[in-house]
């Protein structure tokens, strides 16, 4: 494995996306933005993504087995060493690259960003390669050990068992480190489900059916879904199966007064007037102008016509009260439940936010629950498992809101939660999703 090794475009790309990430950029926007501006093929582009999200979900996992073999440590090194040495370490124990292409390639790809580098990253990785395949991990059920095992901090481990318990918290675990599914979300108004999947298999795209939502479509194999001729015509959107769920448990009709309260981007949105025959009034409230251009952008590729977007805070809705015959509350969450399709997040993420959070969410519900007509619906969901944020805000509810009733929990693969629905992302392969609904209550007298 010598030092004098190619450049490979492949992991040049990931190098940069991996250190353009640790200085804070997102993942899922970035990286889809560099290789829409390079030159790779369909194979090489997916090869990348695997590597650059490979690579930020098991940094703990990586990081402890290239600790001894590094004279310095690895938080010090200079951030496009650390990403070779990540990178590197991903192919090698993960990825099942062949170790000698992994270590010339990715030495390749550093000496281009930091020439002096190369002879260290290239002996740090022949270190590694072999003390395979083997590698030593810590043993025992200790949160630490898992937390390695898992590459997760500490108190994200305490924290799934705590509210989950320890067998579905190692489930949950072990999922968030397996890459999403891509899924679809057939616009009804534009062609069929059916019709979509014999597209999609005619073009070589590995695809069936979803599971949980009937019509929903997953896909492999595709590269960047927003290429796909149906994405970039309107006749399907890129949209997790679990928030496809959120939106038929809100249950839109033609006709109907809708409001999406916290809406942008507007993934939910846009459903929700596919779902109403994009006949009546959807409503979209966001506090953040730049994230209602992305609702934007997305209602003119589905060509509708019945979404209004009002830049507003959530907890002070600028509309009389009685308003909407539906509200939905997709509240700003921990996002526990969509670790695997945000990498950095389990990095990122405070462990002081998940209250934060959960008091933010009450506010929300208390200013759209006076926007709800007598006799009609809000429903409420996160896409996290945290208690702060599920059962403690409908408590909330119940106690400062009892003109919400709540309604019947949702079907299996959905778990009765306090009085709503969990699903959890080893339930069905999608996101994980909190979902309660209530009927606000007539008035009597």
């Amino acid at each position: 494995m010598s030092a004098k090794a190619r450049v490979d475009p492949v992991r040049l790309v990931a190098l940069d996306a991996l250190v353009r990430v640790e200085d804070g950029a997102f993942a899922n926007l970035v990286l889809p933005s560099m290789l829409r501006a390079g030159a790779l093929d369909a194979r090489d582009r997916s090869m990348v993504t695997d590597l650059v999200y490979g690579t930020v979900r098991w940094r703990r996992t990586l990081d402890h087995l290239l600790a001894p073999l590094s004279h310095r440590p690895i938080e010090l090194l200079d951030a496009p060493v650390r990403a070779a040495l990540r990178l590197g370490a991903y192919q090698i124990t993960k990825a099942g690259t062949a170790p000698h292409a992994a270590v010339s390639a990715t030495v390749g790809a550093v000496g281009m960003r930091c020439t002096s580098a190369k002879g260290f990253v290239n002996a740090v990785l022949r270190k590694l390669a072999t003390g395979g395949p083997s590698w030593a991990l810590p043993d025992g059920d200790s949160i630490e050990a898992i937390g390695v095992r898992e590459s997760m901090p500490d108190w994200l481990v305490r924290r799934f068992i705590d509210d989950l318990g320890p067998t579905d918290a190692l489930a949950a675990l072990s999922i968030a480190n397996r890459p999403a599914p891509v899924t679809l979300r057939v616009n009804p108004l534009r062609g069929t489900a059916d019709a979509l999947l014999m597209e999609l298999r005619a073009a070589g795209v590995e695809a069936e059916p979803g599971v949980l939502v009937p019509g929903s479509m997953v896909v492999r194999r595709t590269g960047d879904p927003a290429a796909l001729p149906a994405v970039r015509d309107g006749r399907a959107t890129p949209q997790d199966q679990a928030s496809q769920a959120v939106v038929i448990a809100v249950g839109a009709r033609a006709g109907e007064r809708i409001a999406d309260v916290a809406a942008a981007p507007g993934g939910k949105t846009t459903a929700l007037a596919e779902q109403m025959g994009d006949r009546g009034l959807v409503v979209a409230l966001d506090v953040r102008e730049a994230r209602l251009q992305q609702l934007a952008r997305a209602v003119r590729r589905l060509r509708l016509t019945s979404i209004e977007a009002v830049v507003a805070s959530g907890d002070h809705l600028p509309v009389p009260p009685a308003t909407f015959d539906r509200v939905l509350v997709d509240a700003p969450c921990s996002g526990l439940g969509a670790l695997r399709r945000r990498p950095e997040a389990r990095w990122r993420l405070e462990e002081t936010a998940v209250a934060t959070l959960g008091a933010l969410q009450r506010r929300l519900i208390v200013g759209a629950a006076v926007a709800v007509r007598p006799g009609g619906t809000l429903v409420y969901s996160v896409c996290t498992f945290a208690r702060e944020e599920t059962v403690d805000v409908d408590a909330f509810v119940a106690e400062h809101l009892p003109e919400l009733e709540p309604l019947e929990p949702l079907p299996a693969p959905w778990r009765a939660h306090g009085r709503g629905s969990l699903l959890l992302p080893h339930d069905a392969d999608t996101d994980g999703m909190f979902v309660v609904r209530y009927r606000r209550a007539m008035p009597t007298g």
